[in-house]
């Protein structure tokens, strides 16, 4: 389909000559949310560092906007923003001078009021604007980072493990976040081990297990991903 953004294909990869991905196939279209759930060792990590170029596939392939990545690893630097575990930005720098220090390093002109808007756009209060990222929390951080992203007109964002420290009231914001990004044409593939929160916020979710996708779970029309029957199929692969 001409709407695949996001394009796993019989993909492997070895380290050291164990098997870290087996075979594992997926899409995910324009505004989708994909979220790939799995434990420790699952292939979580690897998924994603090879579709940023950071790995190259033992076999198969991985594409963005129909570009194969391992042949034309530009197209991540032109297509992708990239939010890792722990965020890295400057803490003896305020969210403002981070935004613009990251944005003069890919090239990106952006005025005094479109930083301003996208910093609202992710609900980060004005009053911190103005402050040093040391005395920032995690969820604050996040929003920083996802407001460079938006600025930097990313259509294809991979979250790693994005609600990892963060409290209820944090995750509640950064679900609404990414479903309104969604809505409005993002394509966003996520890796975690948070069932609850991939249920929130996918449109699909695979079970990564031991480097292979053993299920994908679809949400309905209306309403989330049935979190109980994940949780279940995630507790089998945990005491397997």
């Amino acid at each position: 389909m001409s709407d695949v953004v996001i394009q796993a294909t019989n993909l492997s990869v070895d380290v050291q000559s164990k098997k870290i991905l087996k075979n594992i196939s997926f899409q995910v279209h324009k505004g989708e949310v994909l979220a790939l759930l799995g434990g420790n060792g699952a292939g979580k990590s690897t998924t994603i560092k090879t579709f940023l170029g950071l790995m190259k596939p033992t076999s198969g392939d991985v594409s963005l906007v129909g570009v194969s990545v391992p042949t034309n690893p530009d197209v991540v630097r032109k297509q992708v923003a990239y939010l890792p575990e722990s965020v890295m930005l400057y803490g003896h720098l305020t969210a403002i001078e981070n935004i613009r220090y990251f944005l003069s390093l890919s090239g990106k002109q952006k005025s005094d009021e479109d930083i301003a808007v996208s910093l609202k756009r992710v609900a980060l209060q004005s009053s911190s604007w103005h402050q040093p990222l040391s005395g920032y929390s995690k969820g604050m951080r996040q929003k920083t980072a996802i407001a460079l992203a938006l600025l930097r007109d990313a259509p294809i964002l991979f979250l790693d493990e994005p609600t990892s420290g963060l409290d209820p009231v944090a995750i509640d914001e950064f679900n609404r976040l990414i479903n309104q990004l969604a809505s409005q044409g993002a394509t966003i593939l996520m890796v975690t081990h948070d069932v609850y929160g991939a249920c929130h916020v996918a449109n699909r979710i695979g079970l990564l297990r031991d480097g292979e996708l053993v299920g994908m779970f679809d949400a309905p029309a209306e309403g989330n991903i049935d979190s109980e029957v994940v949780h279940k199929a995630f507790a089998q692969g945990s005491a397997a």
